[in-house]
């Protein structure tokens, strides 16, 4: 059962989503300095992803969850992964962090080396979002039986628990909208939120798609986005190597920005930022980049880029790197070295910059602050 945390103490009151702060005895968010300037505030995360800020301040941090015990279904890669219900939200506000939502479904690998549940969260004028990551053909889906009717969903998040808002894994299998692409069957793996006028706009990262959500929930595809030739690592002809965009974010320009992991062989510089206007074919907006996890823009209307793995996901090497664009085009690395496969970024009305780190762990995960000068 999903189940909203309710504390006497500081209730804080977001988007019709009670969210109520840890009072003192609770778990207390880290606050120690950190390589490049960073601060961690928040630890023992189940795999974090996807970040939102609240207007006052209130980080709260998605958590993919640890899988469980099943059922079980055949995912990405022919791995087996079993449900449980870990998936949750959590809340940081100054020195205290508490999971404010608990109960979310989360599909596991046996060793946890994968995790996929919750994977970004947004306030919008429907209510609280939340995606929830499937990873694989959405026919598989009925296996995992009823408790996981909210798997490859976005969920609305209310006083009485989560709630089914757009079934974009039962969009894919009805529309498949790159089903014309190389190797494109019906794949669904809800990624990226973002409010979007009565409703929000999603990224599908195994459909490799931007889709728009109404009020209602009901769907369209805004872009599609293609399979593009990459080099053979292994040497051999050219490999089709999927998109996968895992964020969107409003540019100051008011268009949409796109950010992709790229699939297999996660070529290093392989990685774009891609601008959508609706109606229009999707345009380069920054390129170079390497497994780019999330973007956002800071306040003064600069593209800040999220790498979860800077060598590259076939080098080894966890290691990230955030990256600001600067007006004139040049690039400032704000933050390498502590960064270990970050996961999510978003800005603060205040222009602090929170990162999810250690998105890929359980247990281990943290929520790291920022501060950069303007």
């Amino acid at each position: 059962m999903v189940r909203l945390a309710r504390s006497a103490s500081a209730v804080v009151a977001v988007a019709g989503l009670v969210i109520a702060s840890a009072p003192a005895a609770a778990t207390a968010a880290a606050g120690k300095p950190g390589a490049d300037g960073l601060t961690v505030v928040a630890t023992g995360l189940d795999n974090p992803r996807g970040l939102a800020v609240t207007p006052r301040g209130v980080v709260l941090v998605a958590e993919a969850g640890r899988g469980g015990q099943g059922p079980c279904i055949v995912g990405g890669q022919d791995q087996t992964f079993c449900l449980g219900a870990t998936g949750a939200i959590t809340a940081i506000q100054g020195h205290d962090q508490k999971r404010v939502v608990t109960g979310l479904p989360s599909l596991g690998t046996t060793n946890q080396s994968e995790v996929l549940g919750p994977h970004d969260i947004a306030l919008t004028a429907a209510g609280p979002l939340v995606t929830i990551g499937l990873g694989t053909d959405p026919a598989r889906r009925a296996q995992l039986g009823p408790a996981g009717v909210l798997i490859g969903q976005t969920v609305r998040l209310g006083p009485a628990g989560a709630r089914a808002f757009a079934d974009l894994a039962g969009y894919e299998a009805a529309n498949n909208p790159d089903g014309d692409q190389p190797g494109s069957g019906p794949d669904s793996n809800p990624y990226g939120l973002l409010p979007y006028r009565d409703g929000a706009v999603v990224t599908d990262a195994g459909g490799n798609d931007l889709l728009r959500l109404d009020r209602h929930g009901r769907i369209s595809t805004l872009a599609v986005f293609p399979t593009t030739p990459a080099p053979n690592p292994f040497g051999g002809p050219d490999l089709p190597m999927q998109f996968v965009p895992t964020t969107v974010a409003t540019g100051p320009d008011g268009a949409f920005y796109v950010g992709q992991l790229t699939g297999f062989p996660f070529p290093v510089g392989g990685a774009k930022v891609w601008r959508v206007v609706p109606g229009q074919a999707p345009t380069v907006a920054a390129d170079g980049f390497t497994n780019i996890a999330d973007i956002a823009f800071d306040r003064k209307g600069r593209l800040l880029v999220l790498e979860i793995f800077a060598s590259g996901l076939l080098s080894g090497d966890p290691t990230g790197a955030l990256i600001r664009v600067e007006r004139d085009g040049s690039r400032t690395e704000l933050a390498r070295s502590g960064l270990v496969t970050p996961t999510g970024v978003a800005v603060a009305g205040d222009g602090t910059i929170y990162l999810a780190n250690k998105g890929t762990l359980v247990g281990h995960g943290e929520v790291l602050r920022l501060r950069v000068r303007d």
